[in-house]
């Protein structure tokens, strides 16, 4: 271990942002990286524990304790390499992910975990500095060739590991760039999107070719691919969208959440106003904004609408609210149940609980209010059942909605319904996670397209083991880590 007294002689310090103020006038990141003499302090505090529960807290499955040690010794490089064995992309996971690990953090017993997502941003960041992060090229070709349907963090990760072990891997994205949710899904001010270009040119200097802008199922036809390719893996995304199915749902002025996070991002890179997209452009600016579901694409629409100016945003959740502080007795080393607001959140927006809409009201085919009511959850026969609270109803003044409802699995048309996969009783691709095969020979799935919407941390995880079950399957044998 780096320190064994360090837990006990070192308080906890993490990154800070910058004031609200000033991080709601651009699109930049706003995080603020801990200088290295604290970092190496901060990886001091790690415990090295007997059984380290970060390692399960973690999807990934980083080791944690190793590169928490190298930091602490200023061994960085070799921490780096510790930290790519397990995950290909830790600059993403550094910013975006919720750190599981933290939550499984001994240390966490007592609220203090180690600051695990930070150092591991900082490490990955070192690297890339540092120029240690190079392509990692095959020694020589297999002569198969592999399709990866879907560009977000399962599909990247596969296709990189694919790569390396020497398939010539083709990565397909619907859309004019490649990320999928990493480009699309996630506002520039939490994730800035040179760090995925940055891995492009990784990747195509490992072999994998890039084709945007072409939609398997539309523009290549699956029988094409399977034609074309010795294997196929999908790893798109669960962009079914939960849908609000009330009275006045047709008005304009809602939208998914899917259909306005995207423009901004858009906007960003330099592209024209979307006119052409569902609804056309879609501003929050001088708007009352109404956002329909408490999770993190609900919290992502809360820090964009802040950033176009929006009158006033309220936030809708139909749960109860958390309680403050989870009962750690009960709870760890899972992730807890508990009260978190998030930086979005926190530059201002209000935020409603058990709370269900019932209606939308407008005049001339245009948003103008939501009838709500509040509601009780109670438990009978072990199901959680809600009812209306009599006389609660009230109504929210409302000039865009935004529904982050969550995501009811992949969309049908095109490739799935073409591939003629089996799904789930969810209505996800059916596939298990130790070959990732699917119904259809030849044909792989992992990511949220196969469990469901999910993090970016679960998504690599996927990616990964699934290059793995596809590079045993064309050779017999592989060399590939799950």
């Amino acid at each position: 271990m780096g320190k064994p007294t360090g837990f006990l002689e070192i308080e906890r310090e993490d990154r800070h942002y910058d004031k609200v103020a000033e991080r709601v006038h651009h699109w930049h990141e706003f995080l603020h990286p801990l200088p290295e003499p604290t970092l190496r302090a901060q990886a001091a505090r790690c415990m090295d524990c007997g059984i380290p529960f970060c390692h399960d807290g973690c999807p990934v499955n980083n080791i944690i304790p190793d590169w928490n040690n190298l930091v602490y010794r200023d061994q960085w490089r070799n921490a780096l390499t510790v930290l790519h064995s397990t995950n290909n992309f830790p600059e993403f996971t550094g910013r975006i992910c919720p750190a599981p690990c933290e939550a499984a953090c001994t240390l966490n017993i007592d609220e203090n975990p180690v600051t695990i997502k930070t150092i591991e941003c900082a490490v990955v960041d070192r690297g890339w500095e540092e120029g240690w992060i190079v392509p990692l090229a095959p020694a020589k070709k297999t002569g198969k060739k592999v399709a990866v349907v879907g560009s977000g963090p399962a599909g990247m990760a596969c296709a990189q590991q694919l790569a390396r072990a020497g398939h010539a891997v083709t990565l397909f994205e619907k859309n004019d760039r490649i990320g999928g949710l990493l480009r699309y899904g996630i506002p520039d001010f939490k994730m800035e999107k040179h760090l995925i270009d940055r891995r492009m040119e990784q990747m195509a200097a490992e072999g994998v070719e890039f084709r945007p802008s072409t939609e398997i199922g539309v523009t290549v036809s699956v029988q094409q691919l399977l034609a074309d390719y010795d294997a196929v893996a999908m790893t798109g995304g669960a962009e079914w969208a939960r849908d609000l199915e009330v009275p006045g749902r047709d008005l304009r002025g809602i939208h998914y959440a899917m259909e306005f996070l995207p423009q901004q991002n858009k906007r960003n890179a330099g592209d024209d106003e979307p006119k052409a997209a569902p609804g056309g452009t879609i501003a929050a600016q001088g708007k009352h904004v109404v956002v329909i579901g408490g999770g993190d694409t609900g919290s992502d629409c809360i820090g964009t609408s802040t950033r176009q100016g929006a009158a006033s945003i309220t936030q809708l959740e139909i749960l109860p609210r958390p309680p403050d502080r989870e009962n750690k007795a009960l709870t760890w080393p899972d992730w807890p149940l508990k009260m978190r607001t998030s930086s979005s959140q926190e530059e201002g927006c209000e935020r409603d609980f058990a709370v269900l809409t019932k209606r939308a009201r407008g005049t001339g085919g245009k948003i103008e209010a939501l009838e709500c009511v509040r509601v009780d959850w109670a438990q009978e026969n072990g199901r959680w059942v809600m009812k209306e609270v009599a006389g609660s109803e009230f109504e929210l003044k409302a000039d865009l909605v935004l529904l982050a409802m969550g995501f009811l699995g992949p969309r049908r048309p095109g490739m799935i319904e073409q591939s003629g996969v089996a799904l789930d009783p969810r209505g996800n691709v059916q596939a298990n996670t130790v070959d990732y095969q699917t119904s259809v020979p030849k044909v792989f799935s992992a990511g949220d397209m196969r469990r469901g919407q999910s993090l970016v941390v679960w998504a690599i995880r996927e990616g990964r083991q699934c290059a793995r079950a596809v590079d045993e399957f064309l050779m017999g044998k592989t060399t590939l880590p799950r």
